[in-house]
């Protein structure tokens, strides 16, 4: 991915929280005539630290046995999870200034690395049942799945579970860094306003990378 200089992430810990709050991702590797890409969740592992670097991590995933990717997995093959931030359309009113171009600011995380796929029944029902864990605390409703454990071992045959070893990360927080602070107060001030899609969390991460600290609106 390429990734101009000035919209590299600030901090090295913004690409963890985005790889954590953002957990769904598109798992691509090479294919025969075009490259695979499924979309499927990713977890920490139970123990994992949850601050540091991303590189040199382990992340678990799965995906259906019945995907012809999880074949192609085999052979354990130099992959990228890509994991999508928030994103919203900029319109140019914000900038108040003729001519101008409307352009798209978005936050996207590259993890580059190797897939293991994990062999065995018990392998794959721990991941499955890591997965649970961790998204119903952080986006379901407080669902004991203690009670539902059977019924995942009759499922994980299934199931495609593997390991990927991050070997790098690239990171884009396309954010109007290249605009003036009161454009950028402005564009954070729209996108907290009306609310659509993942506009208030882009202003919100916006306001981590220090932007709009000198304008009026949206500080």
């Amino acid at each position: 991915m390429y990734v101009p200089p000035m919209y590299h992430a600030t901090d090295d810990g913004r690409p963890r929280e985005i790889v954590r709050d953002h957990p769904l991702a598109t798992l691509v590797t090479n294919g025969p005539r075009v490259p695979f890409a499924t979309h499927l969740p990713v977890v920490r592992p139970p123990g994992a630290p949850e601050d540091g670097e991303l590189a040199g991590t382990t992340l678990w995933g799965h995906l259906n046995r019945a995907n012809e990717h999880w074949a192609a997995l085999a052979d354990r093959p130099p992959s990228v999870l890509i994991f999508t931030g928030p994103h919203s359309y900029i319109t140019p009113t914000t900038y108040r200034t003729t001519p101008a171009a409307p352009t798209w600011d978005f936050v996207s995380v590259h993890l580059h690395g190797r897939v293991e796929p994990i062999e065995g029944r018990e392998g794959s029902l721990e991941v499955v049942k890591r997965t649970v864990e961790v998204f119903e605390a952080a986006f379901g409703d407080g669902w004991a799945a203690e009670s539902s454990h059977g019924y995942f071992a009759e499922i994980v045959p299934g199931v495609g579970a593997f390991r990927f070893h991050v070997e790098s990360v690239d990171s884009m927080f396309k954010l109007s860094q290249e605009k003036p602070p009161e454009v950028q107060a402005r564009i954070m001030a729209s996108l907290r306003e009306t609310g659509r899609g993942t506009g208030p969390e882009l202003c919100r991460i916006m306001r981590l990378h220090g932007l709009g600290r000198d304008g009026v609106e949206g500080t």
